[in-house]
C-alpha cells in the first residue's frame, strides 16, 4: 500500500528566485501574477528561514511580542490556546505553506503557543516590513488578506455540537483536501499528530476517536494501520461532515 514516507528535512535554501517561490507561501501568487524581480527579490531576502524545531519545541509562546508571522517550510506545528481550570485547547494543526501567527496581529501579543508536533522548518516573515512591501506588491496583499480571512473562517468549521463521527469525518477530509494541494496523496497519509491531540482539537475524548475510527475502519470508509490513514470511501465520509466539511477555494 503506498504511504507518505517520512523523509528527514532538508534544510532552508536561500537558493534562486525559481527555487524560493517553490516553497514561499506568497511564491504561486507572484507566479501567477508575474511579479517584478526586484520586488521579488525584496520579498525573497525579507524571509528568514529558521529551524529545525523538534517535537514539543516552541516556535512561539503566548503573550510574546508580535514581529513577526511564520509560514511551515517542513513538519507540522499546532497552535494552542490556554482554556479555563488550565486546560488547553489545541486550535489547528499547520502543514507546510501554512501560516501561523495572524491572530496577533490585533492585540499585538501572540493569544497562544505554536509548538512543533514533529520536526518544523519554517520562514519568519517580520510583519512590519512585510506590511509595508505588500503595499507596492498588490497581489500579495489580497493572498495576505485571504489568509487573514481563512484563518478567522477555520476557527468556525467545528463549532456548535456535532456528533463526533461528523467532527472526525470533516476533520480526515480537511486533512487529505490540504495535503493534495500540496501534491501529497489525498487518499493515503499519516497523522503526524496522535489521537490525544486529535481529540482536543475536536473536543472529544480520546477512547471517542479510537472509537470512531475503528467503526469506519470496520464500515469499510477507511483503512487504518497505527498512525497511516487510507481514505476507501471518500463520498460517504463527504455525506458524512455535511456541512462541516469547508467548500474547497478555488485560487484565481
Amino acid at each position: 500500500m503506498a504511504e507518505l514516507r517520512s523523509k528527514p528535512p532538508a534544510p532552508a535554501d536561500d537558493g534562486d528566485a525559481a527555487n524560493f517561490c517553490s516553497t514561499c507561501v506568497f511564491g504561486t501568487v507572484c507566479a501567477a501574477h508575474d511579479v517584478d524581480k526586484i520586488a521579488l527579490s525584496e520579498l525573497h531576502f525579507l524571509v528568514e528561514h529558521i529551524g529545525p524545531f523538534r517535537a514539543g519545541s516552541h516556535i512561539f509562546r503566548t503573550g510574546e511580542p508580535f514581529k513577526a508571522i511564520y509560514a511551515v517550510r517542513s513538519g507540522v506545528v499546532k497552535t494552542v490556546y490556554a482554556g479555563s481550570a488550565g486546560r488547553e485547547y489545541i486550535a489547528g494543526f499547520h502543514l507546510p505553506g501554512e501560516v501561523i501567527g495572524l491572530a496577533a496581529i490585533h492585540e499585538q501579543r501572540f493569544p497562544c503557543d505554536a509548538i512543533a508536533v514533529d520536526t518544523a522548518y519554517l520562514c519568519r516573515f517580520e510583519f512590519r516590513t512585510l506590511a509595508t512591501l505588500t503595499t507596492r506588491l498588490p497581489q500579495v496583499q489580497a493572498e495576505l488578506f485571504r489568509l487573514l480571512s481563512k484563518d478567522i473562517g477555520s476557527a468556525t468549521v467545528l463549532a456548535g455540537e456535532p456528533a463526533a463521527d461528523e467532527r472526525l469525518a470533516a476533520f480526515l477530509l480537511g486533512l487529505s483536501r490540504r495535503l493534495a494541494a500540496r501534491g501529497f496523496s489525498a487518499r493515503v497519509f499519516r497523522l503526524p499528530m496522535v489521537r490525544r491531540d486529535i481529540a482536543n482539537h475536536l473536543n472529544l475524548a480520546p477512547e471517542t476517536v479510537s472509537r470512531v475510527l475503528r467503526r469506519l475502519h470496520d464500515q469499510g470508509w477507511i483503512r487504518v494501520l497505527d498512525r497511516q490513514i487510507e481514505l476507501l470511501r471518500p463520498d460517504e465520509l463527504a455525506r458524512l461532515a455535511g456541512a462541516l466539511l469547508p467548500v474547497p477555494q478555488v485560487r484565481r
